[in-house]
């Protein structure tokens, strides 16, 4: 059991496909997830292999994940570049794709080219607009929040936990990992959602361990101040403790829970966790 949860430990930290450090850094960051890039390699690895180096782990790799800027204004700075320099291609669409992708509206992008071809020049905001239109085109669905929020997560937010709703305040959602040897479920709460004050009993052994992989929630155990839950935390809850968890009041959350083998185990379901208290959490 050890051995196999430290493995699971190790292949989320490696494969997750969200920076934790961004998301640690409220007000900085990327986001919608760590950008990776294989284009160079896939088009001159064989060819010009230090070119492909140098586009894919520099380039985008570690430029484009540095945290100094957020990714919506280094690509709205990247798209302003490629049009002043008259490069209307594909290389253009592909960032007029990707600043669409970390939150630039169809009306935020029809400014920013305006405010370009006065120093740019016409002729160039014209055909940048030309790509913008294809790529913020009226036929297009806007992602909803639950779709924006699955891109930054590795695993699938899953259906409504409605067999548990009863035992929620708000929206949370279930997708089961793993449901023989060791039973793992992915479960998302949306902002403000948190489960109801419970206790996991086992005679031996028992209890819940949580490893959080996206947004930002809390922990908390009877007679204890709530704990903060980022990306890559990991709480492990002892067996016949009355606790909760869920999101944070503006953010989404999904946290992996993993149940501990015991004798004798039940869950022991209480009352919901109130307004009051949820309310002086940040």
């Amino acid at each position: 059991m050890k051995k196999f949860l430290i493995l699971i430990l190790t292949i989320l930290f490696i494969s997750s496909n969200v920076s934790y450090a961004g998301l640690r850094e409220k007000t900085k960051g990327n986001t919608m997830g760590k950008i990776t890039q294989t284009a160079g390699r896939d088009a001159l690895g064989n060819f010009a292999p230090d070119f492909a180096h140098f586009n894919d782990d520099i380039l985008f790799g570690e430029n484009w994940n540095n945290n100094d800027i957020d990714t919506k204004t280094r690509s709205i700075i990247t798209v302003v570049a490629l049009i002043s320099q008259g490069m209307t291609d594909t290389s253009l669409k592909y960032h007029l794709q990707n600043a669409k992708n970390h939150g630039v509206t169809k009306e935020e992008i029809a400014a920013i080219i305006t405010n370009t071809s006065f120093y740019a020049g016409w002729p160039k905001a014209w055909a940048a607009f030309n790509l913008a239109k294809e790529v913020w085109s009226d036929n297009t669905t806007a992602l909803t929040e639950k779709e924006k929020y699955q891109q930054t997560i590795m695993f699938p937010i899953g259906e409504k936990n409605d067999a548990f709703a009863k035992y929620f305040i708000g929206q949370s959602y279930l997708y089961p990992i793993s449901t023989s040897q060791v039973k793992m479920y992915n479960v998302t709460f949306e902002p403000k959602c948190r489960n109801n004050w419970h206790i996991h009993h086992a005679k031996t052994g028992g209890g819940q361990i949580l490893i959080a992989i996206g947004g930002r929630g809390y922990y908390q155990e009877q007679g204890k101040e709530a704990v903060e839950m980022l990306p890559g935390d990991v709480i492990n809850i002892p067996a016949n403790v009355k606790h909760w968890h869920g999101a944070a009041p503006n953010s989404w959350f999904s946290h992996i829970a993993v149940e501990v083998d015991g004798t004798e185990t039940s869950n022991e379901w209480l009352e919901a966790v109130s307004d009051e208290e949820y309310g002086e959490l940040k």
